[in-house]
């Protein structure tokens, strides 16, 4: 097989879905009994049960705040876990590395081969055992390096460190070398490529590309074409590793076989409907490493239908932004959780968006609903003095036409003027 990977991107949809909610009660049982923070979280889940989607709903979503918080709790405590509880492993011969992201927030390395999940992305992108990958991810600090390195070596590559910075050298080691493609963020490539060029030097090897880290607009696609250079992209995360990956159709990201993705309402364990904007939460069968339903903090949607490429797991939009929309108001933080909660009351309304105008110190909150009934003087006095409730500020309430708020997974709008 050279088209696929392997023969799970092409299952029925079905004979996927009963696979993975089969190892799901396992896979929380064991985030349960081998990780302190999952002991604590799921203390009154009985694993056994959740064997569906909507028994994985509703379980708590862990955000990155919350890792983040138990995390820093941990750190100089006597026995502490630098992970914030939610390794399954200790330090030693089955965590051969640690990493990490801005926060700080430390992630483990696993030993599992392939452990970020990458070389299905990689193959993906035309890649192809026996073949040289220049790797331009960093390798100090955070996983991107070893993320990639691990996913080439499982794929059968050989991989040059390339790492980031010190241009002319990479010009010259990339000329030198005749790597089959690059790896890395798109924008670094172009300084590759355009450096190359003011030097004289040429890069005809590389025709093939696998990029992450930062967005790939159709323009900078476009600018790689007309030099020869396909590319494609990939969705990870130093958290989870490979979520979703780009093929050669270009219509949203494959969702990776070995991941549950859903979309939910931001500031919720809420999922939404398929082609609806919220935040992408992801469940791993990462044994040294057990996140269940953890909140990327990233905006996507779920795209109708299947990849023309004829992979048929579900597809992401792709990137969108990020969900963690908290705004200050008048001095208090109001967040997305916030809004959710009111909405929540009232069974009537289907949508809400706060919108936040005016100028700062000057600020006018207004809740946007989209509701099943009339528009009610009594209802939006309710509604008012939920908000009040909730957020200890006042706002009014507007009634709008249902479906007029935008998809954009947008809860909080902030729409003051700062100038």
């Amino acid at each position: 097989m050279t088209e696929y990977y392997d023969a799970l991107e092409t299952r029925d949809r079905a004979t996927r879905e009963a696979a993975l909610m089969a190892a799901l009660p396992g896979q929380v049982s064991h985030a349960k009994t081998s990780s302190s923070a999952f002991s604590e979280i799921f203390r009154d889940v009985d694993a056994r049960l959740v064997n569906s989607r909507e028994a994985l709903a509703r379980l708590p979503v862990t955000r990155k705040h919350e890792l983040l918080e138990r995390q820093h709790a941990s750190h100089g405590a006597v026995d502490g876990d630098l992970f914030g509880g939610f390794s399954a492993v200790p330090f030693g011969p089955h965590m051969p590395r640690v990493f990490s992201s801005p926060g700080p927030i430390y992630e483990p390395e696993g030993v599992t081969q392939d452990y970020w999940r990458m070389a299905r992305a990689m193959h993906a992108a035309g890649f192809r055992a026996n073949e040289l990958i220049y790797n331009c991810f960093s390798y100090h600090f955070v996983p991107a390096g070893s993320m990639m390195e691990s996913g080439a070596r499982a794929l059968g590559c050989t991989v040059f460190a390339g790492g980031t910075g010190q241009t002319e050298q990479q010009v010259q080691a990339m000329a030198q070398l005749r790597p089959a493609g690059y790896i890395g963020t798109p924008s670094f490539l172009k300084i590759i490529v355009d450096k190359a060029a003011e030097m004289g030097v040429a890069l005809p090897s590389v025709k093939k590309a696998m990029f992450g880290g930062e967005a790939f607009p159709p323009s900078l696609c476009h600018w790689f074409a007309e030099r020869g250079i396909t590319g494609y992209q990939c969705y990870a995360t130093a958290d989870l590793g490979s979520i979703a990956y780009e093929t050669v159709a270009r219509e949203g990201l494959v969702v990776d076989e070995g991941v549950i993705v859903e979309i939910v309402r931001p500031g919720t364990g809420d999922p939404v409907a398929e082609g609806e904007v919220g935040e992408v939460v992801v469940t791993t069968f990462n044994r040294e490493y057990p996140l269940i339903r953890f909140g990327t903090g990233d905006l996507s949607a779920i795209l109708p239908g299947t990849c023309p490429s004829g992979r048929t797991n579900a597809r992401i939009k792709g990137w969108m932004g990020r969900a963690d929309q908290t705004t200050k108001i008048r001095g208090m933080f109001v967040h997305p959780g916030q809004v959710a909660d009111i909405t929540r009351r009232f069974p009537e309304v289907k949508r809400a968006r706060l919108v936040v105008t005016g100028e700062l110190a000057n600020d006018t909150m207004t809740l946007r609903v989209e509701a099943t009934v009339a528009e009610s003087e009594a209802l939006a006095t309710t509604i008012g003095e939920a908000i009040r409730a909730v957020t200890k500020l006042r706002g009014s309430v507007e009634f709008v036409r249902p479906g007029s708020l935008p998809n954009d997974g947008k809860v909080i709008e902030d729409a003051r003027s700062y100038t």
